[in-house]
């Protein structure tokens, strides 16, 4: 008898215990650091006899992970982007950077200081918009192979049927192709192979209307700009840039746009011709807003869902800094 009744009281006890609350959904927590530096890796596209280098940042679980494709901008490398990459691998993902030859550092190393910018307007052509294109479906094929080699790094290391795309500049509008913009003529270079897609600094195309190009994107979106986001390059405007979120259709769809960020808000660091001091708080709005897309989309985390399409959002902006969703 008095062995019951002394187990009434400890249930009474832990009743009377509250739950300890579930942790706040938080992107800019950092997860548990890889256990080893970036690989370096070719990847040899023997179709077109090209070369593909790529730095991939593994996270620290060895369980098959999501995967996220990274395309520098013109003039850039895989050494680009390392403040995304190493934050999206600390929260459990696959980064891969990749490399495109033609567009990449060597248009301006191998030319004088006076010739770098013709080069470069030059090396943003037509052509090595579709070398960058089809090297993301070969990148992904050489994953999925090396994903089932014995032996290798990245062996059964990448979940493959969970792919975002992301990219900046050169690397927004390869980003766009191969993830659901239409081509005059209804020409379609998407990949369906990925899940969702973020682009940085991205623009309309140069000839035809906007909602012809992106009215049909069936994945989610997440478009980054800034206020101040122009190129020399090739004359791409604010207003191109902003133009493209408009003539999304509506579904799972994101729109940032920093306050007062110039077109190197998104990289590692200044460019020269920058006209403002940068703003630490443009990476730390980025890093939390892409995690949370990655999370939700690649992941399937409701709480990173409903982060996204909440007022939380605004606690990693600044003021005048816009969000919006459709």
């Amino acid at each position: 008898m008095v062995h019951m009744r002394w187990l009434c009281w400890v249930a009474v006890l832990l009743l009377a215990i509250p739950n300890q609350a579930k942790a706040e959904y938080d992107p800019l927590k950092v997860g548990e650091k890889p256990t080893q530096a970036p690989i370096n890796l070719d990847i040899n596209d023997s179709k077109r006899s090209r070369k593909i280098p790529i730095k991939v940042y593994l996270p620290a679980s060895r369980e098959a992970a999501p995967v996220v494709l990274f395309s520098h901008g013109l003039g850039g490398s895989r050494d680009n982007g390392q403040y995304v990459a190493k934050h999206w691998s600390s929260r459990g993902y696959v980064v891969v950077m990749m490399q495109h030859l033609g567009s990449d550092e060597s248009v301006w190393k191998s030319t004088g200081l006076g010739q770098r910018l013709a080069a470069m307007k030059t090396a943003a052509s037509a052509e090595n918009f579709r070398l960058r294109v089809q090297d993301v479906p070969a990148v992904i094929d050489q994953l999925t192979q090396w994903n089932q080699t014995t032996g290798h790094p990245l062996e059964k290391r990448m979940d493959l049927k969970k792919i975002g795309m992301s990219g900046h500049s050169f690397g927004a509008v390869t980003t766009q192709a191969v993830s659901g913009q239409r081509f005059p003529l209804g020409v379609s270079l998407t990949d369906p192979r990925i899940t969702a897609a973020l682009a940085m600094s991205p623009s309309t195309p140069k000839a035809g209307n906007p909602n012809t190009a992106f009215g049909s994107v069936s994945i989610p979106w997440l478009l980054m700009t800034g206020t101040n986001d122009t190129s020399p390059i090739n004359d791409t405007t604010v207003e191109s840039r902003m133009a493209v979120y408009p003539a999304l259709p509506k579904g799972s769809k994101y729109e940032l746009v920093l306050e007062g960020a110039e077109h190197s808000a998104f990289s590692d660091r200044g460019l020269l011709g920058d006209r403002a001091k940068r703003n630490p708080n443009h990476h730390r709005a980025i890093l939390a807003l892409s995690t949370a897309f990655w999370d939700a989309y690649l992941t399937g985390s409701p709480e990173a869902r409903a982060w996204l399409d909440s007022d939380k959002v605004r606690t990693v902006l600044e003021t005048k800094d816009r969000w919006q969703r459709k």
